[in-house]
């Protein structure tokens, strides 16, 4: 029976996790096929042995499938966990093992999980094959705990800056990697304050939105591919929990302080008018596959949780990761939106970037679904109605739905962007419709689906794949440091050297590659769409070569912001850049552009030859109000070569705003561009230039 003690009593099912109330937290969890479960508190992070552990009966303490009780008494900062008990058989998809300490799938913060190591929370016994035979170790001393929470802040006068997609600019980055370098030149190196600290560079840079890869409670000791003990778990696409953000991230060593520093982060980044988008992962955990180890899903309902094969001991894995989350079960699902609406209500959050996102396609058995039940509540929900919704429209195991995920309140990362503009620039032949597809919004991706020019994220470069610098500086990738025979990451880069790979101290071969930077980054600007920037980009940020750091938590992902000094005219032209963006509205309007809008022009001022392969220059005049107009034009070639110019109303003259052969640029109308003759512009190899008649 339960305790007599008047201070514990059964409790209600929701909601879910751990609830401050009437004096004391109420704890519910969800387990369909536990037949027993046990709460344990503790009084440090390290302690084997709980405090005091309470046992729930269901005659009492269960409502349906939750689990629950109410203890008076309990504080913000106490720790917990959980003991599940049920059958151990995998054969039927259950895991269930009493000897292992549970996290609450709903944990709100947990315990530091640096240098975390995963065996001791094996539930086979590994000398078994397939993990056929439960362990019988526990692994209490060894695991984190979750921490009770209270969400209680003053957020005074917040208010979320919810810019339009038409007005929004996206700053890519890595909580830890954008300030841990000794140059970072902050208070608290690696953290959400940190990263507070930059908010004046990134004010100053004109960037509007800050997406922060995962943030998510992840083990930063795992690296998935087990490659040895010197390389850890960088991006954090391995979550353990989905609400809870990661401890190593804040300056404040309390249990729970995380919460309460990431708002602040939230409130500081709102108040300089930035938003936050969270890169969040729902389409697999850090449980890995069937000897992967037993930290929460698995020990609460491995059959619900994830998706199994017909042999039921094994996973699908359409992540790559080794296990798929079942994220169109009923549970399954209300527990994503839970953990969103509180990233939203509680947290102040923007907006979320979804990695693979097609898993979120997929029904029960894995098969793609023609209207996803949980993509399309996400998009209905009340609470979610204002935030922003960008997915990765693929996954590991060859779902590809760029332009037809969903309906058009998703925004989606638009691979082809990145492909066709690199292939342009480098000189690839017949890259000429698609670039200019790719500057107009990409209608032919997005159209057929009801989706506008702001459905499409554009981007250059990410996080996944080489930095800006290193896409004009290599070749190939050189991922020889990841210890997997440089065989990981993509072969396909549309990258190249110029003539020597990596550093150059040539300058002709420095000149030729910052001028391609400019290139791609004006290119990235004057698109349609949502622009998204690779943190550091804006400096050339290097990798030495690496396209996916994923493992490499030093120099080679961190920010040197020494190198900021050095390249002074990239920051600049990125500065520029953005502000013109800004100050155009014609280029970012959320339609696509009509005959009435644009007129496409090649170099010698007729229509383009858009089937000739080898043609690579191309420019295009975008009709502002009031009579003014903006020619670009952009020559992927190896000559110069002489545009002509359009006619334009009388009355108005041309001025050259951009032209990436300078060092130096306008962004403004000081100079008129036109010679005496009048009728053309000189544009140099691989230059773009854009002239503003007004």
């Amino acid at each position: 029976m339960l305790s007599a003690d008047e201070r514990i009593q059964p409790g209600r099912p929701g909601p879910l996790g751990a609830a401050l109330c009437n004096g004391g937290v109420n704890f519910a969890v969800f387990s369909r096929n536990a037949v027993r479960v046990r709460l344990e508190l503790f009084d440090s992070p390290k302690d084997a042995k709980a405090s005091r552990s309470i046992d729930l009966e269901a005659a009492q303490n269960r409502t349906g499938d939750v689990w629950h009780v109410w203890i008076k008494g309990i504080q913000p900062g106490q720790l917990y966990a959980f003991r599940m008990d049920g059958p151990y058989a995998p054969s039927d998809g259950h895991r269930f093992n009493f000897n292992k300490l549970l996290l609450d799938p709903y944990a709100k913060a947990v315990t530091a999980l640096s240098g975390w190591d995963f065996d001791p929370a094996l539930g086979y016994d590994p000398a078994a094959p397939y993990g056929n035979v439960p362990s019988k170790t526990d692994d209490a001393g060894a695991m984190p705990k979750a921490v009770v929470v209270d969400d209680d802040f003053d957020w005074k006068d917040d208010a979320p800056p919810r810019h339009p997609l038409a007005q929004t600019v996206i700053y890519e980055t890595h909580v830890r990697g954008a300030t841990v370098h000794p140059s970072s030149g902050v208070a608290h190196p690696g953290t959400f304050r940190g990263l507070i600290e930059k908010i004046p560079y990134l004010k100053k840079l004109g960037v509007t939105a800050v997406e922060l890869m995962p943030v998510h409670e992840f083990n930063d000791a795992q690296v998935t591919s087990a490659l040895g003990k010197s390389l850890k778990n960088y991006w954090g696409y391995d979550p353990v929990v989905f609400m809870a953000p990661k401890a190593s991230y804040s300056s404040q060593a309390a249990p729970g302080g995380q919460v309460r520093e990431f708002k602040e982060m939230v409130a500081a980044f709102h108040q300089a008018g930035m938003e936050v988008i969270l890169d969040v992962v729902f389409n697999h955990t850090a449980e890995t596959d069937l000897l992967g180890a037993t930290l929460t899903f698995r020990g609460m309902d491995n059959s619900i949780y994830y998706l199994l094969q017909e042999d039921k001991r094994l996973y699908k894995n359409f992540t790559g990761t080794g296990n798929t989350i079942n994220a169109n079960h009923p549970m399954v699902r209300r527990h994503i939106v839970e953990s969103l609406r509180y990233w939203a209500q509680e947290m102040h959050v923007d907006g979320f970037r979804f990695d693979l996102g097609s898993i979120l396609n997929r029904d029960t058995n894995g098969n793609l679904l023609s209207n996803s039940p949980l993509l399309d509540q996400i998009s209905k929900d009340e609470v979610l109605k204002d935030v922003k919704l960008i997915a990765e429209p693929w996954d590991a195991a060859g779902a590809y739905q760029l332009g037809g995920l969903s309906t058009p309140r998703w925004s989606e990362w638009n691979d082809r962007f990145r492909d066709d503009v690199r292939r342009f620039w480098r000189g690839d032949e017949g890259m000429l419709g698609a670039f200019a597809s790719r500057i107009c919004g990409s209608a032919d991706i997005f159209a057929r689906g009801g989706k506008g020019p702001f459905n499409s994220i554009n981007f250059i470069s990410c996080h996944d794949g080489f930095t800006l610098n290193d896409l004009v500086s290599f070749d190939a990738k050189h991922n020889e440091a990841n210890k997997q025979n440089n065989n990981d990451g993509s072969n396909e880069n549309f990258s190249y050297n110029y003539g020597f790979e990596g550093t150059a101290a040539d300058a002709g071969i420095e000149a030729v590659r910052k001028r391609q930077i400019k290139n791609f980054l004006l290119t990235l600007f004057i698109a349609r769409g949502v622009p998204m920037l690779l943190g550091g980009d804006e400096f050339r940020r290097t990798q030495g070569g690496n396209n996916n750091a994923y493992c490499q938590d030093n120099a080679t992902s961190w920010y040197d912001w020494g190198l900021l000094a050095n390249s002074k005219e990239i920051f600049d032209f990125t500065c520029g850049m953005i502000a013109f963006r800004h100050n155009h509205p014609a280029l970012n309007q959320p339609r696509f552009y009509t005959d009435a809008d644009i007129q496409w022009f090649s170099f010698q001022g007729g229509l383009p030859d858009w089937n000739d392969p080898q043609e690579k220059r191309l420019a295009c005049l975008v009709r502002e109000e009031k009579g003014q107009a903006l020619f670009l034009m952009f020559n992927a070639g190896f000559e110069g070569v002489d545009f002509n110019l359009p006619a334009i109303p009388s009355g108005t003259q041309w001025y050259r705003m951009i032209d990436t052969w300078m060092e130096t640029q306008d962004f403004g109308i000081t100079r008129k561009c036109c010679l005496d003759n009048a009728g053309h512009y000189h544009l140099n190899p691989r230059s773009s230039a854009i002239l503003w008649a007004r």
